[in-house]
C-alpha cells in the first residue's frame, strides 16, 4: 500500500522521504543505542590561586604578574623579591628586574593545580637603557623578537601594569643587548586573550632628544 506524504513535501523530496518512512516503519528491527568512543572529558582549569600575603614581607614585596591559564594571560599576585643594588642604580630597571625573576620562578604547585604555567626563560635579567634610548627603555639581556611570543606577551603585559617600569598606559619599550633601536609593544586586549599574536617586532621607539 502506497503512503501519502506529509503535506507540504515538494515532489523533488519524495524519494528521500519515502525511504525515511520505510526506515521508521515497523519492521520488526528494534533501534538500539551505540555508545561511542569520543575520548576523555575535555579538563577545566580554574584559574584561580590562593591570596598571598598583603604588603611588603622579608622575601619581596607583593605585585601583580602575568601567567598563561587557558592559553590566555591571567593576573596573579606573587612575592616579587626586592631588586638588589648593583650596577644599575634605575629604580625601573630594579623593578623590571625583579618583575622577571618573579616571572622567570617555576609555577607553585598551587598555581599548577589551578592550571598555569610561565613561559619566560629562565637567566633573563633586564640592563640599563643605552644613550639616546628613549625614556623608561628597559634592555633585555637578550633580543625581544627572539623571545617565544607567549612570553614577550607575559613580559611586556607585566612591566605595562607596574606602575615602577610602565608610567600610565603607554606602550613598554624594550631593546637587546646589542645596538639595535629599542621597539614599544602594547598590552592590548587581543594579546591578553591570545599572547602567542603579539607582534614579533614592536614599532621603533624614537630616541630621546639630546639636551640642549
Amino acid at each position: 500500500m502506497r503512503r501519502a506524504l506529509p503535506v507540504g513535501v515538494p515532489a523533488v523530496l519524495a524519494p528521500l522521504v519515502g525511504i525515511a518512512l520505510l526506515a521508521t516503519s515497523g519492521c520488526g528491527i528494534r533501534a538500539t543505542t551505540v555508545p561511542v568512543d569520543v575520548g576523555a572529558a575535555p579538563s577545566r582549569v580554574s584559574c584561580d590561586t590562593p591570596a598571598v600575603p598583603g604588603g611588603q614581607t622579608a622575601a619581596g614585596f607583593r605585585a601583580e604578574v602575568e601567567l598563561v591559564c587557558g592559553s590566555q594571560l591571567v593576573d596573579v599576585e606573587r612575592v616579587v623579591p626586592m631588586p638588589e643594588k648593583g650596577a644599575v642604580r634605575d629604580p625601573a630597571v630594579q623593578a623590571a628586574q625583579a618583575l622577571l625573576v618573579a616571572l622567570e620562578r617555576p609555577v607553585s604547585t598551587e598555581e599548577r593545580d589551578a592550571g598555569f604555567t610561565t613561559g619566560v626563560p629562565a637567566g633573563l635579567t633586564a640592563g640599563a637603557p643605552r644613550a639616546g634610548d628613549p625614556a623608561g627603555t628597559v634592555r633585555l639581556s637578550r633580543k625581544p623578537e627572539d623571545l617565544p611570543p607567549v612570553a614577550l606577551s607575559q613580559i611586556v603585559c607585566t612591566m605595562a601594569g607596574n606602575e615602577a617600569v610602565s608610567a600610565g598606559q603607554g606602550p613598554v619599550i624594550l631593546g637587546g643587548p646589542d645596538a639595535d633601536p629599542p621597539r614599544a609593544w602594547e598590552c592590548t586586549e587581543s594579546v591578553r586573550t591570545r599572547p602567542e599574536s603579539i607582534p614579533t617586532l614592536g614599532e621603533i621607539a624614537r630616541p630621546t632628544p639630546p639636551p640642549r
